[in-house]
């Protein structure tokens, strides 16, 4: 894996000092994108993670970040430290993942007991409404 994949953009040579700002738009844009299919393509998620970390670093100590001057370059700058960050924050939302509940599994001596369900309510309907409410509220 190219780590430097996103850091070798035209976006990134610009904000270096290659080539003329005029294009800052459509290169930001280009970035954007690249960080998108590297993030929902067929590649490998821990790849595309360390790629990302690697341009939130760059980005992060970027020399246009420490001059006291607003321009254009530095609000893009800006705007793809953002953009890298929440990208991160997303992509790890989306592979948290939950183990499937198992069996309880009984012992081996005695076989005429059914398991116990893997999952069974012991409290009230109040506590299960309120339960309820919390997912809801949640966004789950």
């Amino acid at each position: 894996m190219n780590y430097l994949i996103l850091a070798e953009t035209e976006f990134f040579a610009l904000i270096n000092g290659a080539g003329n700002g005029n294009n800052m738009e459509a290169a930001y844009n280009g970035f954007v994108e690249s960080v998108i299919s590297l993030c929902y393509g067929n590649g490998n998620s821990a790849d595309a993670a360390i790629a990302m970390a690697y341009a939130e670093n760059e980005l992060q100590h970027h020399h246009t970040l420490y001059e006291d001057s607003e321009n254009s370059v530095n609000l893009f700058v800006r705007k793809a430290l953002s953009f890298i960050r929440k990208m991160q924050k997303h992509a790890a939302a989306d592979h948290i993942q939950v183990p499937p509940l198992s069996a309880i599994r009984t012992s081996t001596n005695n076989t005429t007991e059914n398991p116990a369900s893997p999952l069974q309510w012991t409290g009230n309907a109040i506590d299960l409404v309120e339960l309820i409410y919390g997912i809801n509220e949640m966004g789950c």
